[in-house]
């Protein structure tokens, strides 16, 4: 099975010793998306609905960049500093997917890279 790195212009670069994400046959792995605007570089705003839409976006750039698009992923992994923004996750997220959604972890921590209050991951299967 073939590996390759998936790298777009559309997202953030990478801050650290990771890429984008990694395609393995048909399996895309997206690393963590937090809400840096790609063209700065700074996180969009202190709004967790604007960074939690920042990050939907990001994600959907590194989707696309990998020949998918968001309705590909399969599981989602959505940290947060505090869950009691889980709703409007949930409100975001519906406007990014159609039904069925993906599967999906919610998780607080404690804290976030670069002080901010949302970070996403997953994993999308590619269509043969």
């Amino acid at each position: 099975m073939s590996k390759s790195i998936i790298h777009t212009d559309n997202a953030p670069a990478a801050i650290g010793t990771y890429s984008q994400a990694v395609k393995a046959g048909s399996t895309v792995y997206l690393s963590g998306q937090i809400p840096l605007v790609p063209s700065t570089m700074e996180v969009v705003s202190e709004d967790f609905r604007a960074q939690t839409i920042q990050v939907f976006d990001n994600l959907k750039a590194v989707c696309e960049a990998a020949g998918g698009n968001m309705n590909d992923l399969v599981k989602v992994n959505i940290y947060m500093i505090d869950l009691g923004n889980f709703a409007t996750v949930n409100e975001v997220m519906a406007t990014y997917f159609d039904q069925p959604y993906p599967a999906r972890a919610a998780i607080e921590v404690s804290a976030l890279p670069k002080g901010v209050q949302v970070e996403i991951d997953g994993v999308m299967q590619l269509p043969e």
